[in-house]
């Protein structure tokens, strides 16, 4: 796929993603995707493989909201297999805080699936208001 394929790709994915829908996320993520997430959090590190991401990672993530997990992305920047997501989370926690998380994510696109994810965030945030369990 070109970069442009994998920008509109993404774009797509985040357009539903914007509407609570994270079905066409998951659906794009490769088997063996590595996601790296950046800092020293509970949740800090790379989850190796679907299963890893499902189960470790977004199970985990999604138990701490109050509905759906909403995030709009702002800018994408495309270059090879390489493109870069600034993006915002929309959600409330089940404990009542807002998640008004930013993100930029470095996703590594290889024929229409993410094989890679850097996660750039603020930890901080996550510190004091997820739960990893």
């Amino acid at each position: 796929m070109s970069p442009a394929d994998n920008k509109r790709m993404l774009q797509n994915v985040f357009s539903e993603t914007a509407k609570g829908n994270g079905r066409p996320f998951v659906d794009m993520l490769a088997d063996g995707i590595r996601w790296t997430i950046i800092g020293t959090t509970a949740w800090s590190r790379t989850y190796e493989g679907k299963e890893a991401v499902l189960k470790d990672l977004l199970a985990p993530l999604n138990a701490n909201f109050a509905g759906p997990n909403v995030v709009t992305a702002e800018r994408f920047i495309a270059e090879g297999d390489v493109v870069v997501v600034e993006g915002r989370n929309h959600s409330t926690t089940k404990a009542g805080p807002p998640y008004p998380n930013r993100y930029c994510w470095v996703f590594v696109l290889r024929e229409g699936k993410a094989h890679e994810i850097t996660e750039y965030t603020d930890t901080d945030l996550i510190n004091r208001v997820l739960v990893y369990s």
